[in-house]
């Protein structure tokens, strides 16, 4: 897979990789919010802003040879990877290559819609939801998972160029005209484009050298911080130090990493206005 600009990490192998080390972390939380929604057999699913598939897959499995589930993602390597994890599996999944707002719905013919960190990067989420809502049937319910609040990512011990790593990229993220921590926002929003939330769950992990969930925040890090030399929001003595950082925090016994406050939020389409 070659770099593209659709992601702000690209879409090569690496990154690949590295969302496959995210989904792992998240994949309980995924499925959990999927259950309370009820998402079964015959369904007809989209998963938004799909990327290579990792949810894709499973809600594949969920809906099985007689339901479907629609991947719409802007990344043409990530959908050509999903089709090809398609027709390996032989699984009912339609991979679409649009971005959101040229993306073409059917009206009601989704009984529900899945979305996880697609809507922090994006400008103008109310649109693009509305266009979901049009499409949703009666009762037909949405579950998403988006920051809540990104700033709660720090370690302890704190690292000084560790943390200057962390702060500048949540800047590079206020500098643009998305809004990173559109969890806070969402409940409102669902609530004015007819649907009626029915859940709303908060979500965080600790991390520890010796448990899986390390390797996301760490992977990130790694990615992250040379593009924020490439933007000029660090320099790359401050990359450096920041990764030098990272591994000495590794080597402490006891360190965690407090992740990002992400929220859960369900919601179902009302039957009338």
């Amino acid at each position: 897979m070659e770099k593209e600009k659709a992601y702000i990490l690209g879409a090569d192998a690496e990154e690949l990789f590295r969302l496959g080390i995210q989904h792992q972390v998240w994949a309980e939380e995924a499925q959990h919010g999927w259950h309370l929604a009820n998402f079964r057999a015959g369904q007809t699913l989209l998963d938004l802003g799909c990327g290579p598939g990792y949810c894709t897959k499973e809600l594949a499995f969920i809906v099985g040879n007689k339901g479907k589930v629609i991947g719409i993602d802007k990344s043409a390597a990530y959908i050509n990877f999903l089709n090809e994890v398609t027709a390996k599996y032989k699984l009912n999944i339609d991979g679409i290559h649009s971005d959101f707002d040229s993306m073409i719905l059917e009206p009601s013919s989704l009984d529900g819609m899945y979305c996880r960190w697609a809507l922090a990067w994006i400008p103008n989420p109310e649109e693009v939801l509305k266009k979901v809502v049009a499409a949703l049937k009666p009762q037909g319910k949405i579950v998403l998972h988006e920051y809540y609040d990104w700033s709660t990512l720090q370690t302890e011990p704190k690292k000084e160029a560790l943390a200057k790593g962390i702060a500048k990229a949540l800047k590079s993220f206020k500098d643009t005209e998305n809004e990173i921590d559109i969890g806070r926002h969402l409940p409102a929003m669902l609530e004015r484009i007819g649907m009626q939330v029915i859940g709303f769950r908060p979500m965080m992990k600790i991390a520890t050298a010796k448990n899986g969930v390390w390797q996301w925040p760490k992977t990130f890090f790694q990615s992250y911080f040379p593009r924020l030399a490439a933007q000029d929001y660090l320099t790359t003595t401050e990359v450096k130090e920041a990764l030098d950082d990272l591994e000495d925090l590794e080597k402490i016994a006891g360190a965690t990493i407090c992740t990002c406050l992400m929220v859960e939020i369900i919601a179902e389409k009302r039957s009338s206005p």
